[in-house]
């Protein structure tokens, strides 16, 4: 499809759209001016993790491309909890854990875009600034009355917790009310006119479009993403050990490039579109190689994904930290060695037994209780459970065998 504005265009280049409530008039509006459009996040962590990065990388895009962005801090709606994709209540915090939360997050944000009070420069926001001051009754009276409740049974996030029977509460249920009551809130208060987020947000996100357009009389807009999965259909942001968090004190630069230097061959081509800013055509090149080739892409997309986030120091580190390890034999070539054969791999090579093979495990015993304390790690990657080495734990010809900290080996693959 072909976009008048450079920010539809780009969005759909890089494969960011997935639907949108008017994207013809969306589409006029930021050919003709400047937009500010917002995404919402809930603090319920001290970090986001790598699935947030998606809309991230859509506030940097619509900054890029001459619009405003908001960062919508839910101090309000973090208290309540969002429903969508989950199948038991979310932990409620306290007021002191979500500002902390939030305090915390907020310098992975400085990381893509420049804040400031120009009419393009970035905002941060924060709900609880509106939706404490909100009265129940009025709240109820004024805008209680432009929601059905038979529509939103029709919502996935409501549907998927009655269909399996779990519980879902009146508080979150209020949730999608005060989502839509944030882009009224907005567009009063700033002049906001669109609202991005996951695919899984597409309800919510019409409810605060259809809220504009009854309580003030005004066109707004919505837009989504796909929700982003790998190749095999691995949710992304995760491995085995957990979440791949964006702030370097819970998941480090080092671990972060690995993280992306060890995407599935078919990943390649759309993670450098969606999180490098790499132009097109070098992303289509870079995706069509094979075979070893393909492993030189990888290594660009870790470094150009690392530098976005923790700048190109740090992913220059963390790129001679990988190829002293892998390409070098690390510590001066003084790593036990042990070797397999591709077939070995096809065949099912477990995991535990090459740690008792390279020394590192007296027994298959303590190789478990490492696991279950996650100090037995693959490519520095904890391993959550016992397993067979994969063709994907294979980097440049090795596999990095280590438990804890300083305890090391390499498989080579011959």
């Amino acid at each position: 499809m072909s976009f008048k504005s450079e920010f539809l265009n780009t969005l759909d280049q890089r494969g960011f759209i997935a639907q949108g409530t008017n994207l013809e008039g969306l589409d006029e509006k930021a050919a003709a001016s400047v937009l500010t459009g917002y995404i919402g996040f809930d603090a319920t962590a001290k970090s986001l993790h790598a699935g947030s990065l998606i809309q991230i990388m859509l506030l940097y895009w619509l900054q890029q491309t001459g619009h405003r962005p908001i960062a919508l801090m839910g101090g309000g709606t973090t208290k309540v909890g969002d429903p969508s994709g989950k199948d038991t209540q979310r932990t409620l915090l306290s007021d002191a854990e979500i500002d902390e939360n939030i305090a915390s997050i907020k310098g992975v944000f400085e990381q893509f875009l420049n804040f400031g009070d120009g009419p393009q420069e970035a905002m941060m926001v924060n709900n609880d600034d509106w939706l404490s001051k909100l009265g129940y009754v009025e709240f109820l009276r004024d805008y209680g009355v432009h929601f059905t409740i038979n529509r939103m049974l029709t919502f996935d996030s409501v549907k998927l917790r009655l269909d399996r029977e779990s519980p879902l509460t009146f508080l979150e249920f209020n949730y999608m009310l005060m989502q839509a009551y944030d882009f009224h809130a907005l567009y009063n208060r700033i002049g906001c006119t669109l609202q991005l987020g996951g695919s899984d947000q597409w309800g919510n996100i019409v409810n605060g479009v259809e809220l504009c357009r009854r309580k003030d009389r005004v066109e707004v807009f919505g837009l989504t993403t796909p929700l982003l999965t790998t190749a095999s259909g691995k949710k992304m942001g995760k491995t085995e050990a957990g979440a791949v968090w964006l702030n370097a004190d819970m998941f480090s630069p080092y671990d972060y490039w690995q993280y992306w230097r060890n995407v599935e061959d078919a990943d390649v081509a759309t993670m450098l579109a969606r999180f490098t800013t790499m132009p097109m055509d070098e992303v289509r090149r870079l995706g069509a190689l094979e075979g070893a080739e393909i492993n030189d892409a990888k290594k660009i997309l870790a470094s150009e994904a690392t530098a976005m986030l923790h700048g190109r120091e740090a992913a220059a580190r963390a790129a001679a930290t990988a190829q002293e390890t892998f390409e070098k034999g690390g510590a001066g070539g003084d790593l036990p060695t042990i070797q397999l054969s591709g077939a070995d791999i096809k065949a099912g090579a477990a995991i535990i037994d090459q740690f008792l093979t390279a020394g590192l495990c007296a027994s298959k015993g303590e190789a478990r209780r490492h696991i279950k304390a996650g100090a037995l790690k693959i490519n520095d990657q904890p391993v959550g459970e016992e397993r067979t080495l994969a063709p994907g734990d294979i980097i440049d010809g090795a596999v990095k065998l280590s438990i804890g900290k300083k305890k090391h080996a390499i498989i080579n693959i011959v």
